[in-house]
């Protein structure tokens, strides 16, 4: 009811809703097993550097799939696109799920395949989220739109953190520990096996690929469709950025804080828990509920607080933010600091994803979208892979020396800030025509 009166001045109301629905959907059964498998590679089975290992090399493959999964969004329907993936994610993890309930076990091999498949779903999964939102959105309303995908993906990540503290550990004597919080509750809970989460996981891809059947609506941005091959297909989005450079390095540099945040969600936290702080699972899966609950005040706010600022001004104000969090975060072993940085980093990421995802919205046209995003993408793993593997390095898993993975963020924080001073003036004149 109340997504329908907020949705009541946009075009395709009920196709918008139907696409919020199935994204709650799966991002709440697909958070929780993001949130579950690294730790269970970390506190479970003990083997942090597998798992870093594999991570960098899926990391490295989805380079090549995220740029194709760009001429994909741009070149066919991008509902279609949403059925066959989900289909396709699964049909693979619920037959794993089934193996590992067969087994009473899971070798860490298929646990990995699962992380893989789930991280390559991502990659074309909110790119085409966005490039469908655009295509069926008024562009009055993209940043209405951008604020609103952010709060329900990130009020669904709650919910993941919640459920992932809970089915790590289950319960003791009754009660629940979630978010530096203790609950009591009438009965005990038994701490769920991997397979069992992934079985969860692939039943919610059922009912999305039912719910994306369902949505009807009228193509708004309408553009010309690019055929042909591959290449010229995924050339038409590179000779785009580089006839307008402004917009080219705004978006990398705005993906940089993004990059960040996920090699510290997958790598940098889990230890940082276990080895730093020397909590448990519920402590780990917590951090993911503050970062949601600062990403939700984001997609609220966001848009108000700096409703008289520039884009570029409004980032470089987040950037600086964040940047103090981490430091606190790398200097003090202190429940309240971990707390408050990730609620922090919420705050900041998820502001400069809607601030660029809007800037972006305006000024690159719909058909090329995809592309435009899978070239920053691209740029946006190199990074990434950079990162995990200056975390797989001995020193890092040596004491409590994975805090300084904080300064890194730091680091990179400071070398984005100084090209976006540097051209402060060109990108605010490119976001003014």
């Amino acid at each position: 009811m109340i997504i329908n009166i907020t949705f009541v001045s946009m075009q395709n109301k009920q196709a918008i809703t139907l696409l919020f629905l199935a994204n709650i959907i799966s991002g709440l059964a697909q958070g929780i097993s993001m949130v579950a498998i690294p730790w269970y590679f970390v506190k479970v089975v003990d083997r942090p550097e597998f798992f870093t290992s594999s991570y960098v090399i899926i990391t490295f493959l989805t380079l090549f799939w995220g740029l194709y999964a760009g001429t994909l969004i741009d070149r066919y329907s991008r509902k279609k696109l949403f059925i066959i993936i989900n289909a396709a994610c699964g049909l693979i993890i619920g037959s794993i799920a089934l193996y590992g309930f067969h087994m009473s076990y899971l070798a860490d091999f298929f646990v990995i395949l699962v992380f893989g498949v789930t991280i390559f779903n991502y990659n074309i999964h909110y790119p085409n989220l966005y490039a469908f939102g655009q295509e069926i959105t008024e562009s009055k309303n993209y940043g209405k739109l951008n604020s609103y995908i952010e709060v329900q993906g990130q009020t669904t990540s709650v919910l993941a953190g919640a459920f992932a503290a809970l089915l790590l550990t289950g319960t003791q004597n009754n009660v629940l520990e979630i978010a530096g919080f203790s609950f009591v509750l009438p009965f005990d809970i038994m701490a769920w096996d991997i397979y069992e989460i992934f079985l969860m996981d692939s039943i919610t891809y059922v009912f999305v690929i039912f719910i994306f059947m369902m949505i009807k609506y009228k193509p708004i941005a309408k553009d010309l469709v690019h055929k042909g091959a591959l290449f010229f297909r995924l050339k038409g989005g590179v000779l785009y950025l580089k006839e307008n450079p402004i917009i080219f390095i705004f978006g990398f540099l705005s993906y940089m804080l993004f990059a960040f945040t996920l090699v510290e969600v997958h790598v940098l936290l889990p230890s940082y828990v276990h080895q730093f702080l020397k909590m448990d699972g519920n402590v780990y899966a917590s951090a993911e509920i503050y970062y949601s609950i600062g990403a939700i005040l984001s997609g609220v706010l966001v848009l108000r607080v700096f409703n008289k600022l520039t884009t570029v001004t409004s980032i470089i104000l987040l950037l600086i933010i964040v940047s103090v969090a981490f430091y606190a975060m790398a200097i003090y072993n202190v429940l309240w600091v971990f707390f408050l940085g990730n609620l922090t980093l919420g705050i900041a990421n998820s502001g400069v994803r809607i601030l660029r995802t809007t800037f972006l919205f305006n000024h690159v046209p719909n058909n090329l979208i995809g592309r435009a995003n899978s070239v920053f993408s691209s740029l946006n793993i190199m990074v990434r892979m950079l990162m995990i593997g200056a975390f797989t390095l001995p020193f890092f898993n040596t004491d409590d020396n994975i805090r300084y993975g904080y300064f890194i963020g730091v680091l990179l924080m400071f070398l984005t800030l100084i090209p976006l001073l540097y051209w402060y003036k060109r990108i605010i004149t490119a976001e003014k025509n």
